[in-house]
């Protein structure tokens, strides 16, 4: 089994996202994944103003480019945003401030940033008008997911038209409370046999017992896991960033904001994920293997 993680925000104590990004931090955090047995990842940005992000993008393109290992373990990037929902609860932990609508002049400079190696973009369809960033994303062989928005479902049944193919991290990035039929979870549910799932399998996330409903109702045939790791993933309670947030970590190694209103990523690493899989989720190793593996290869054409 060769893990690919889509959704990792840094690791052992590097923050991708963060302005102090350096040879030797990053260099540390492939290491550390590498030990940990995850074989790829997508290094993934959060929501910033469009300068910033080129910035941070740009760096860690520059870094890795410098070395060998970063170059193995780092296939990709992941941009998650700008274009999302800025309202409440959908926002999750992202700056509502930074957020905007989808465009096609902003995404060419965000794939310009990332100098061929953006592989996957997370926004809300129904901030994108006619889904016309979407259908410009997929023509340039960029994987479009749905995450962080609350489209209707004619709206993400369009998305899927122009070319969006995933759902980012299901069950997150939506209000605690939500009409019990008609919501993103149950639209995105509906669509499962267009949509490759991603789900973050810490228990905390989604309860298992909620998870394994699910798996039960769609199957592992669209399933990917993954971690959404920040700094703090690897290491044990104490102060950790993610981008501009400034996270407390506690005794239960949950990430949260820091009125506690919100998660902000997880801790959670794939020998964790594993654990989970096999003690909560009764998943076998070929379970594993294909959403951890397969899954993540075939959504983003690696």
């Amino acid at each position: 089994m060769n893990p690919f993680d889509l959704q990792v925000n840094g690791y052992a104590g590097t923050d991708f996202n963060g302005d102090n990004l350096t040879a030797e931090s990053l260099h540390h955090a492939c290491e550390a994944l590498a030990e940990d047995g995850c074989a790829a990842i997508l290094a993934t940005f959060i929501t910033d103003e469009i300068p910033t992000l080129e910035r941070r993008i740009g760096k860690l393109v520059e870094l890795r480019e410098k070395d060998e290992l970063a170059r193995r373990i780092i296939t990709g990037i992941h941009i998650e945003g700008p274009f999302i929902n800025p309202i409440k609860g959908y926002v999750g932990a992202h700056p509502p401030q930074a957020v905007k609508p989808a465009n096609v002049d902003d995404a060419k400079r965000l794939l310009a940033a990332a100098g061929g190696l953006a592989k996957l973009v997370t926004l809300a369809p129904e901030h994108d008008e006619g889904s016309k960033t979407t259908a410009f994303l997929a023509s340039q062989g960029v994987t479009v997911s749905a995450g962080h928005c609350d489209p209707s479902l004619d709206q993400l049944s369009a998305a899927c038209d122009a070319g969006l193919t995933m759902f980012t991290h299901l069950g997150n990035g939506c209000p605690i409370q939500m009409h019990r039929h008609d919501n993103i979870i149950q639209r995105a549910l509906s669509l499962n046999d267009r949509l490759w799932l991603c789900f973050i399998p810490d228990g905390v996330h989604v309860p298992f017992f909620v998870l394994k409903n699910w798996l039960a109702s769609i199957g592992l045939e669209r399933t990917i896991f993954v971690t959404d790791a920040i700094s703090a993933a690897r290491l044990g309670p104490g102060r950790y960033t993610l981008a501009g947030w400034d996270i407390l970590i506690g005794g239960d190694l949950v990430a949260r904001s820091p009125d506690g209103t919100h998660f902000v990523g997880s801790t959670v690493t794939v020998p964790r994920i594993k654990a989970n899989a096999y003690a909560e989720l009764g998943m076998s190793e070929a379970d594993l293997k294909q959403v951890l593996d397969v899954n993540p290869r075939l959504a983003i054409s690696m």
